[in-house]
């Protein structure tokens, strides 16, 4: 499945890349080339997700199809975080300790509002590992309808700004992420940062 993710976000890159051309004007004579064709750029990332708060890292590319609309790509791997509960039964009590990490592969439009701000809407998978013994009521490998090696819907509905500090480009964001398991829509908290190149 990891061969499967990598793939699918390399896919993701080339399929953009033709989307390139599309973004450049063509500059009056004596001016300097803008940088408005596109970005990349590495993102700290921090999902909330079944009651875990996952930490991650990721990385996006996009072009300019117009002036104010970026197709891009991304890509992020959220870190295994684990939980502990006691578990009362029959008199005894147990601890038990479940792990879950999740990476998402997402592909949409970025609608600038302003020269700061703008809008997002994505697409893609989100695919979860899941570790440990059943909790109350569960199965192996299973948290609150998550089950091991899912590959499941997401759509992304956001917003964000971008900012500049000294000759770094930044930018923050933070959106719905909703996910389809266990038969139905769950709305998951993700915001990101990092620095990001224009070109």
């Amino acid at each position: 499945m990891k061969h499967f993710a990598m793939l699918s976000a390399a896919v993701l890159l080339v399929a953009a890349m033709p989307a390139a051309g599309w973004g450049q004007v063509s500059k009056p004579p004596g001016q300097t080339e803008n940088k408005d064709h596109g970005n990349m750029g590495v993102y700290f990332g921090v999902a909330h997700v079944q009651g875990y708060t996952l930490f991650g890292v990721g990385g996006r590319m996009g072009f300019n199809v117009h002036r104010r609309i970026v197709l891009e790509g991304e890509y992020a791997y959220f870190f295994q975080r684990s939980q502990t509960q006691t578990v009362a039964a029959g008199g005894s009590s147990n601890t038990i300790t479940t792990n879950l990490r999740m990476w998402d592969a997402l592909f949409g439009p970025k609608i600038n509002i302003t020269k700061h701000f703008f809008a997002l809407a994505k697409a893609g998978m989100a695919d979860f590992g899941v570790s440990g013994p059943a909790p109350p009521g569960g199965i192996n490998n299973q948290i609150g309808g998550i089950v091991n090696g899912n590959l499941d819907k997401v759509i992304y509905p956001g917003g964000g700004v971008e900012f500049k500090v000294g000759r770094v480009h930044f930018r923050a964001e933070a959106g719905d992420e909703i996910i389809w398991f266990n038969n139905g829509a769950h709305s998951n908290l993700r915001a990101t940062i990092g620095p990001q190149l224009r070109f």
